[in-house]
């Protein structure tokens, strides 16, 4: 079931369960998860495309093992806030999953979240090789960390 708003994906979010962030790229799909009280996102691990059946089934592997109850697509607006092909994608990429799950997926506006990752791994002196290794899910983890951190403020302003 894909929600159009945030605040629709986050009302429709059963408590007390993990989410699962993506920031999606045409190698690699940045995967992060969230603790079940929506707190901290954490980077867990990057998939190497391949094609959507392989790369929907080890998401819904982790979704099963982290017993998720929603799913984050980072959408990667342009600057100036509009849709391209990437979002034409990723909103593709969403819809093929809907095939396949009941959760709730929903969007984050994804525009500066490698910016901050990679300045993130290059203040830690992660060295060149290791931060292409870790950039996705470390995005990953950007993206879903912007929605915990919006959510926690829905409902309380």
């Amino acid at each position: 079931m894909i929600l159009d708003t945030f605040e629709e994906f986050a009302a429709a979010l059963p408590s007390y369960s993990a989410l699962v962030g993506l920031d999606l790229g045409e190698k690699t799909i940045g995967v992060a998860v969230s603790d079940r009280i929506g707190a901290v996102a954490t980077p867990l691990e990057t998939i190497r495309r391949k094609k959507f059946t392989l790369d929907s089934a080890r998401l819904l592997e982790i979704i099963k093992e982290r017993e998720v109850g929603g799913i984050l697509l980072g959408l990667p607006r342009n600057m100036d806030g509009s849709e391209g092909a990437r979002c034409q994608s990723t909103r593709a990429f969403a819809r093929n999953l809907t095939r396949l799950t009941e959760l709730p997926i929903g969007f984050w506006d994804e525009r500066l979240s490698t910016v901050a990752a990679e300045k993130a791994l290059l203040e830690a002196d992660t060295s060149r090789k290791r931060r292409s290794e870790v950039i996705d899910h470390v995005a990953a983890s950007y993206i879903l960390q912007g929605a915990l951190d919006r959510m926690r403020h829905l409902g309380n302003g």
